[in-house]
């Protein structure tokens, strides 16, 4: 999902440009001060912040606009979507049913969907409600997003469950931390077969009813009011515009849900008390048993270099990601969309939650705000997030914009040439790969062009690069996704299959182009 990227881009660290004054925490007013100065620095049009601290609400502020076309005003009730903050809720309802006795943790999945399946048989049998949580199936990093992203507003939940079998790992199961969306798609179903409601109803009437939180709804689709919501935004051609929302109603239990400020702050303090809720904390959503679970860690993240809090260890638990900062237990988790980023941050210990969302997908322009604010909290002094955060994208476009202009130079170099150039006619056709579906490659307007049939937004222009190899180029210039187009030739020189890789290492990772297996059908 987008800049889930943005899901590493987010644990990046940065600096901000703010002095906070020592062993103090930091007031309202540096936080307006720090929020202006990232949505400068960061070109984010509009962002929303809160802080909860001992159960209470003490900021809760929108900065900025909520889009560029209309230039409404962010304030604390304005909605975003929070795309992978929606886990926790997925969890949450689990939870719920195991309190009832209707499944546990390590129920198998088949025992719920028989049609369930995964490359291996093994893995198939063995894998549990537990495995659909915590990103260590053996499936590489979000392996077939492709199949709801950037839309693909063809494909059933059916579809994609059952296309699971397709995709091959690249680990041992239960061995690797590789973040995955689909089996959260499963896991919402889960709780729809085992509850009797579809995941949206049972989160609406299980969950966001008991909390109060009268303005979230499960998808966008479902919010009853639409006038105070976020347009979601992107750099085009070096300039940040409104660009198309994009979530496919199949993987909501996976990063369907829209809210604000007011209504996650009551989210989080009942996190961070064990389950409990309302007058002097008499109800309970789920049991103290079950949020343990939530936030054990089940999956080791490796930690490779210094770190800023002096973190030893990290892990995922179960919707929420588990580490160790300056001696305190912190629990995290971020979301990104296309155009949307948010991040919710728990330090129960200090019961210190730190909510950042934003409509711009830079997951720096987060983590500079929620560092800063978690800095002066923990007495931590002299450090500049946004100057640091900054200084990395910086650093990081760069050595993008090295990788994209070279292949770009060489293509402007080729076009120029009297070199003899690839017969087109060699590779059009129509192409499958199992799980994504169909792939026709063509001639426009004397133009090889490529189109996903499941995808309708995955199409544009194919410029010749080397040998067999092509470089598609999107007409949606906000994906930043544009891909290398390998053809494998049969023994007669003509195209039998199709790999493909993003070319820049700044493309989201749900443009999952290397996992496909293209093979010409027509």
């Amino acid at each position: 999902m987008k800049n889930l990227k943005l899901a590493f881009l987010t644990f990046i660290l940065f600096s901000c440009g703010i002095s906070i004054l020592k062993a103090q925490v930091i007031t309202s007013s540096q936080i307006d001060s720090l929020v202006t100065l990232t949505l400068k620095t960061f070109d984010v049009p509009g962002i929303a912040v809160a802080i909860v601290k001992d159960g209470k609400v003490i900021h809760a502020k929108g900065y900025g606009v909520r889009s560029l076309n209309t230039m409404q005003k962010v304030d604390g009730n304005t909605l975003f979507g929070i795309a992978s903050n929606s886990k926790a809720f997925t969890v949450a309802a689990l939870g719920i049913l195991i309190d009832e006795g209707k499944l546990t943790w390590d129920d198998k999945v088949t025992d719920y969907i028989p049609e369930f399946r995964l490359y291996s048989p093994y893995v198939t049998e063995e894998f549990t409600v537990r495995d659909l949580l915590t990103h260590r199936s053996g499936l590489g990093l979000g392996a077939g997003d492709l199949m709801f992203w950037p839309d693909s507003s063809l494909v059933t939940k059916t579809q994609i469950i059952h296309n699971l079998r397709y995709l091959k790992p690249v680990s041992g199961f239960r061995t690797k931390y590789d973040y995955d969306n689909l089996l959260y798609i499963v896991a919402g179903e889960v709780v729809a077969r085992v509850s009797g409601m579809t995941w949206e109803d049972f989160i609406q009437t299980r969950i966001l009813q008991p909390l109060d939180m009268k303005s979230t709804a499960p998808s966008y689709s479902r919010l009853k009011d639409q006038s105070n919501v976020v347009d979601p935004h992107a750099p085009v051609n070096g300039t940040v515009k409104v660009i198309t929302r994009d979530w496919s109603q199949v993987a909501n239990a996976a990063g369907g849900i829209y809210s604000n400020l007011t209504d996650m702050c009551k989210w989080i303090i009942m996190q961070m008390n064990n389950g409990k809720y309302g007058d002097n904390l008499s109800k309970q959503l789920f049991s103290e048993n079950v949020h343990e679970e939530m936030w054990t860690p089940q999956t080791i993240i490796p930690i490779h270099g210094p770190t800023p809090y002096n973190t030893h260890f990290a892990s995922y638990g179960l919707g929420w990601g588990l580490s160790d900062v300056k001696g305190y237990k912190q629990a995290t988790h971020t979301g990104g969309l296309a155009g949307i980023v948010t991040q919710v941050t728990l330090l129960p210990e200090l019961k210190l939650g730190i909510i950042v969302f934003t409509n711009q997908q830079s997951g720096a322009a987060f983590t500079a705000i929620t560092n800063t604010i978690k800095d002066s909290y923990l007495n931590v002094t002299g450090v500049d997030r946004v100057k640091q955060m900054h200084e990395r994208v910086i650093a990081a476009e760069d050595d993008a914009k090295k990788i994209t202009g070279d292949i770009w130079k060489d293509i402007e170099a080729q076009q120029k040439s009297n070199a003899p150039k690839a017969d087109i006619n060699l590779f059009t056709g129509t192409y499958n790969d199992k799980w994504f579906g169909d792939v026709v490659i063509s001639i426009k307007n004397d133009k090889p062009w490529f189109d996903s049939k499941m995808s309708p937004r995955l199409t544009g222009e194919m410029l010749s690069y080397k040998g067999n190899t092509f470089i598609v180029k999107w007409n949606d210039r906000s994906f930043d996704a544009d891909a290398y187009v390998m053809f494998e030739l049969d023994n007669n020189g003509k195209a039998s299959g199709i790999k493909m890789k993003a070319i820049s290492p700044l493309t989201d990772f749900s443009f999952d182009f290397q996992d496909l297996d293209l093979k010409r059908v027509q």
